[in-house]
């Protein structure tokens, strides 16, 4: 099977999974793989991506007509009509969140801290600061690499423990078996991705992938 009907297969099993396809966010992900590409250079292509990802996210997102003053008389223009909330992973998911505040800097953050155990590949929770969200608010979970999927799945639990009701799921890099856990606890989770990737190996690394974001990020690799 061709990466062409990998695509459609993906997304004829997962309806909640959006595949962001544009020449500017796939020439800056082939920037991003490379591995002499790190620290500033890296953060930079990462806040690239997340604003495009972010772009598509958002043309769904509820809207309200509003009355614009101009210096020739009034506008009609949109606002948004529901709260943004972000709320990158630790660390890794920081990567994603000044690229999208950038876009709206209106939107609240709140963070969740979890760290995969390298033996089990489940995830350790050490932090959690949470906004209270208003239940038609929109929430984005970032995390730039859906590897397994296991820090996904319990970074969503948490903000629907919170009381999210519409949740949102971002992230640069994925595999089939990440999409496919994520799917399968949290059905009703859209997720948006850059690429997906063809398998994990026996780390649970994606690959090809392009190593761990989180270190790549803060050059402690």
């Amino acid at each position: 099977m061709n990466h062409q009907e990998t695509r459609q297969s993906l997304l004829a099993e997962y309806p909640q999974l959006t595949i962001v396809e544009h020449p500017l966010l796939e020439s800056k992900l082939a920037l991003l793989r490379r591995p002499e590409v790190q620290g500033g250079e890296f953060r930079r292509l990462m806040s690239d991506i997340s604003r495009l990802l972010l772009w598509e996210i958002m043309r769904s997102f509820p809207t309200r007509e509003i009355e614009v003053p101009t210096l020739l008389g009034t506008a009609v223009g949109h606002e948004l009509a529901a709260p943004l909330v972000l709320v990158p992973v630790l660390r890794a998911g920081l990567g994603m969140l000044d690229g999208m505040l950038s876009l709206v800097d209106h939107a609240q953050v709140g963070h969740i801290g979890l760290f995969r155990d390298e033996e089990t590949l489940t995830p350790v929770g050490y932090y959690s600061r949470l906004p209270e969200f208003a239940p038609e608010a929109r929430v984005l979970v970032l995390d730039p690499m859906l590897a397994t999927g296991h820090t996904c799945v319990e970074a969503i639990y948490q903000v629907k423990k919170q009381g999210a009701r519409h949740v949102i799921h971002a992230n640069v890099v994925s595999c089939p078996q990440g999409i496919a856990e994520v799917a399968k606890h949290h059905p009703d989770v859209p997720i948006f991705t850059g690429v997906v990737d063809a398998k994990l190996n026996d780390k649970g690394y994606i690959v090809p992938g392009l190593g761990d974001a989180g270190d790549r990020l803060f050059a402690t690799d």
